[in-house]
């Protein structure tokens, strides 16, 4: 019994060519069936999700901006880093600024606390709170330190030293042959 040949195949007792032999069509049906392979993008099904937040958030927050607060962190050239929070509606005595274990602690916390006697509640309280904990370099002068509050902005300034500069050891020749007794 003869077996088929490295070109073809049996399938319903019809003989067929193999995949790997030249395609008939014509050059121009076989270049357009190329460029829209290539032209396939892979679908993402979380592509508009983000359109939609932004849809939904503007929709329902409108002109939200300048009314929560922010946080900018910047340099000044080499020498100093620049922390600004943006705290609208926060007074002076609402912020507090610490340094610990390395890192610069920003907190504000506004409490009010209004009584009315003439309606059926008997106290009416609303607070608001921030927090930020940034990771200071090691280059940080942590006792320079510096804040000021204006106008809702709290601009802390951290000073920065030079840091270590590199410096070239010198190797010295070793005694190798020397046995040590």
């Amino acid at each position: 019994m003869a077996l088929p040949g490295p070109l073809q195949v049996r399938e319903g007792g019809r003989a067929a060519l193999a995949a790997h032999t030249a395609d008939r069509r014509p050059a121009r049906t076989r270049r357009k069936d190329e460029t829209m392979a290539r032209n396939l993008v892979r679908f993402d099904p979380f592509t508009g999700l983000d359109a939609l937040r932004r849809s939904v958030m503007n929709d329902l927050l409108p002109d939200v901006r300048g009314k929560v607060p922010t946080t900018d962190i910047y340099t000044e050239g080499d020498k100093s880093l620049i922390v600004e929070a943006h705290l609208p509606n926060f007074d002076e005595k609402d912020v507090t600024v610490t340094v610990d274990r390395g890192a610069l602690v920003i907190s504000a916390e506004r409490r009010e606390k209004e009584e009315d006697k003439d309606k059926k509640y008997v106290i009416r309280e609303s607070s608001s709170s921030f927090y930020r904990s940034i990771s200071l370099p090691e280059q940080a002068e942590e006792g320079d330190i510096s804040a000021k509050f204006t106008k809702g902005v709290l601009k802390v300034t951290i000073p920065l030293s030079g840091g270590t500069t590199p410096r070239n050891i010198a190797i010295g020749g070793g005694d190798e042959g020397q046995a040590t007794s």
